[in-house]
């Protein structure tokens, strides 16, 4: 795809507005991936404010001293896969990390966490100089709250010299899947182990004590003991097998070549018995597979394969840096929680997400799998090859590697135009999350982020584009800070004779150092142009100060009368420089972050326009909340005449609310221009008997039935009964569309009787699927009250709705206007039953704490929710009339 930054096909920007152009997605990705991660690791606080006193003792402090700098280890582990007979699965293990003294001191602090260190002469660890004798050890032991393993010495640790600290240890083989941990799974009836590893981003310190934070890169020489049947990876190739026996097991000892320079949380390995699928012999880089047996055997992997074999030149070429490594394994793990980590050389996934039948599969499971592939991959260069320095800048990671796998995405898939789909789908859903009062800025001071709690309340995977090639160069086997980018971004903006109105780093500063974006205000007949901090609700108070005082450097794209005119940079608050136009639209192909308004006048000749001459979806992808609610509401009046995907995407988002709010009373307004939509769909799948063959109608596929069924269009009510009734018949197969499910099911409910819910009560009931949720939602669709009361007593007994489910579920019924006042009175009706049972009480609280997570401010108060309940409420009052007002008459006008 040639140099330069990259957004998407069709937009070619300049090296330096590219640059900044490509902010948009950084701060994207940050903010929906930051979501993401959350969920998997349990809702946390992102706004870290240190409360506590200033450490007196060097242990006290969670960052290790600037003393000590690895420069290898030398670990060996033996997992045991059965348990003892206590009934413990364990690990037992010893390491030797070979260090260098960068500044005399007479204590070492190592991170070692959950293990059982075997005292050696008395001693947790065993000291031996390289470079002349080492000082006697005078005191060890482990420092719970921040993660250590200290050790004392006698005299100090001479600076340049080098030293040998050797540890055993026995720690826990748990299914927490942090650190070294067990996962199994069923295959012919038996239940197997298998050992492996997620060390990001503080977990390394759990399976072998090591100096753990990421700028302390060394070299690692590992070691597995495992069974006869298994086989052992790690990040290098083996080097060599041999047997052994230990109390009287015949055993394996796998020992592999050293790995490159690299970071603790990057290292991984695993004893299992996969099979695996290779690329073929004399590729310049191994490729390989790796899952259970019978998963191989039907080809599940063959697809990853397929994709990765690709995508692995393409990065080598765009990067113009070689792959470093001899062999890249992917292996899928049973019940992995995390999509996917990058380890270097042994990248694992979740096994759900990364195998498929190719037979029974649909576009978007590959679609997920060539994703996650280009996105690991990337990281082999951006993230492992070049690593951040600490982890508050994790977006200097998260940030390359996401935003270049849209290109390892299309390069794989070319037909499917994904970074055509994902990117502006992304930016458009980070704004939501990042126009609240308390989001955070992509780049945090170092003192904010500390513990490993705060490690990983920042966890936000971020977007970012090109100049690899300067810092892959330099930087490789290092780590690197922000300034280190603004300093090649400049020198590829000097070399290019690139004119701009601030040096880089003044420019990325406000979009990396400060939270949120602004609202650009532009004025037709004037042709002043404003920007403000752009807040969901205005009324909220922003307590995070900024030094920039939420201003920012904003390059804006813009057309005149259907022309594109000049770029233009806005510098301060207020400035004159557009003149008065006909028509005006600004951030063409939405290249900037930020949100856009116009004066009324101009409004109104947007409307004139989409309606007399379907032209721009940009237009459409303004933003509903910074206008008065009818001119909000008129940017849908030409949805009938709309069939492409993002236009309709957004308006389902937008009036996600107003369906809530207007659904009671029979009033749907623009979404009902949706049938039109419907009905182009039906004729372009030949009546819903093929698949679309755009990979953007494939989606549009999704939004229409969505849609069409939510407002009960009588053709989509038939068509989704029809296909569940056909799964009905044959329970075992299931032709809906993955993508699908969720709209077909609820209809199905909503159209259907207690036939429909008792099969999908059966289905429940199975468990035999991980992701329960869309069949939770599914069962609260019904328009039946006494199946809905059904449900609720259901929700009562452990034994037919588990507990982890019971929450989801009252939700969905809530969202049900069938439900809604059956919930109410079923909860006055049962209060004294419900407030006296342990397990709706647990329940309730935890309700009470999803509320607090999703909707309290910094401090997570109960009170603050309801506070955003009340703005609610408040919104609901001051619009209702003029909305209602609205539909009415735009309803009145189609008749």
């Amino acid at each position: 795809m040639g140099n330069g930054f990259h957004v998407r096909k069709g937009v070619a920007l300049a090296s330096l507005v590219a640059a900044v152009g490509a902010i948009v997605v950084i701060i994207a990705l940050s903010v929906r991936l930051a979501q993401e991660k959350s969920r998997n690791a349990g809702t946390l606080s992102i706004n870290v404010k240190p409360t506590f006193s200033a450490p007196e003792e060097p242990w006290d402090h969670y960052r290790l001293p600037n003393t000590l700098s690895p420069i290898s280890y030398n670990v060996t582990l033996w997992p045991r896969l059965e348990p003892d007979a206590n009934g413990l699965y364990q690990f037992s293990g010893n390491c030797t990390v070979v260090f260098k003294c960068t500044r005399e001191t007479d204590l070492i602090l190592i991170h070692s966490k959950e293990l059982n260190l075997t005292l050696l002469d008395g001693f947790h660890a065993r000291l031996t100089g390289l470079n002349g004798p080492a000082p006697r050890l005078k005191k060890t032991w482990e420092e719970i709250q921040t993660e250590y393993l200290v050790v004392q010495l006698d005299g100090p640790l001479q600076a340049n010299s080098s030293y040998e600290l050797f540890t055993e240890f026995v720690g826990k083989l748990s299914p927490n899947q942090k650190g070294f941990f067990r996962s199994v799974y069923i295959e012919d009836g038996e239940e197997k182990v298998i050992a492996t590893t997620q060390m990001q981003p503080t977990y390394a310190r759990k399976a072998f004590p090591c100096f753990d934070e990421p700028a302390l890169k060394a070299v690692f020489h590992v070691t597995l003991i495992h069974p006869q049947n298994t086989t052992a990876l790690s990040n290098s190739m083996a080097s060599g097998k041999s047997v052994i026996i230990v109390d009287g097991q015949d055993l394996v000892r796998t020992s592999f070549e050293p790995t490159k320079i690299m970071s603790t949380y990057l290292l991984a390995f695993a004893v299992c018995d996969f099979g695996h699928i290779r690329t073929e012999a004399g590729a310049s880089v191994l490729i390989r597979v790796w899952a259970r047996r019978k998963a191989i055997q039907r080809g599940m992997g063959n697809y990853a394969l397929e994709k990765a074999r690709p995508i692995l030149p393409f990065y080598e070429k765009y990067f113009n840096t070689s792959y470093p490594l001899k062999k890249s394994d992917q292996i899928a793990i049973p019940g992995f929680g995390p999509s996917a980590m990058e380890n270097w050389g042994l990248i694992t996934y979740g096994e759900s997400v990364f195998l498929h039948d190719l037979e029974k599969s649909f576009n978007e499971d590959k679609e997920t799998v060539v994703y996650m592939i280009s996105h690991e991959l990337a990281h082999m260069w951006f993230g492992n090859l070049v690593t951040l320095r600490w982890w508050n800048d994790l977006w200097l990671n998260e940030g390359f590697a996401s935003y270049i796998s849209s290109l390892g995405s299309d390069h794989a898939e070319p037909t499917w135009n994904l970074n055509d789909l994902s990117v502006p789908e992304e930016i458009l859903e980070a704004m939501v999350e990042d126009a609240f009062f308390v989001s955070h800025p992509l780049s945090v001071k170092e003192a904010e982020v500390r513990t490993p709690q705060e490690i990983l309340s920042l966890f936000d995977g971020i977007t970012y584009s090109k100049v690899n090639l300067m810092l892959l160069n330099e930087f490789q086997y290092k780590n690197t800070v922000p300034k280190d980018l603004w300093k090649h971004l400049q020198m590829a903006v000097d070399e290019a004779g690139i004119s701009l109105p601030r040096p880089v780093e003044e420019i990325m500063n406000r979009w990396v150092l400060q939270m949120g974006f602004p609202l650009i205000t532009i004025n037709t007949q004037t042709g002043n142009v404003t920007q403000k901090h752009f807040l969901s609700n205005p009324k909220h108070v922003v307590d995070r100060t900024s030094e920039f005082n939420y201003t920012w450097f904003v390059p804006i794209t813009w057309m005149k009368n259907g022309k594109e005119e000049q770029k233009y940079w806005l510098l301060s608050k207020e400035d004159m420089a557009l003149g008065p136009s006909d028509w005006l639209v600004a951030n063409i192909n939405l290249t900037g972050f930020f949100r856009v308004n116009y004066d009324a006048e101009n409004w109104e000749r947007i409307f004139n326009k989409l309606n007399s001459r379907h032209e721009s979806k940009v237009i459409f992808l303004s933003s509903l909340e910074m206008v008065n609610m009818t001119v909000a509401l008129r940017t849908t009046s030409y949805l009938d005449k709309e069939v492409e995907y993002m236009p309709w995407r957004r308006a389902d988002s937008h009036l996600e609310n107003f369906f809530h709010i207007l659904r009671p009373r029979g009033i749907y307004g623009p979404l009902e221009k949706v049938t039109p939509l419907f009905h182009h769909h039906r004729e372009l799948t030949l009546n819903w008997t093929k698949s679309p063959t755009r990979h953007s109608d494939l989606y549009n596929q999704m939004t229409v039935i969505k849609l069409a069924c939510k407002l009960e269009v009588k053709d989509c009510s038939q068509l989704t009964l029809t296909w569940f009734r056909e799964w009905m018949k044959n329970s075992t197969t299931n032709k809906i569309r993955p993508s699908l499910r969720d709209a077909v099911y609820c209809s199905a409910m909503a159209a259907g009787g207690v036939e429909e819910w008792d099969f999908m009560w059966s289905i429940y009931r199975k468990n035999d699927t991980s992701d329960p949720d869309n069949l939770i939602y599914a069962l609260s669709c019904t328009r039946q009250p006494w199946l809905i009361n059904r449900y609720l007593e259901y929700c009562l007994d452990p034994e037919k709705v588990s507990e982890k489910d019971v929450i989801s579920a009252i939700t969905y019924m809530a969202y049900n206007p069938v439900g809604q006042p059956l919930l109410w009175d079923f909860v006055r009706t049962n209060w004294e039953v419900l407030n006296f049972s342990c397990l709706f009480a647990l329940q309730l609280l935890q309700f009470k704490e999803e509320l607090k997570k999703q909707l309290s401010s910094v401090d997570g108060t109960f009170e603050e929710a309801l506070k955003t309940v009340e703005d609610n409420m408040k919104w609901i009052e001051r619009y209702k009339k003029e909305v209602h007002g609205w539909l009415i008459s735009e309803t009145s006008e189609e008749k």
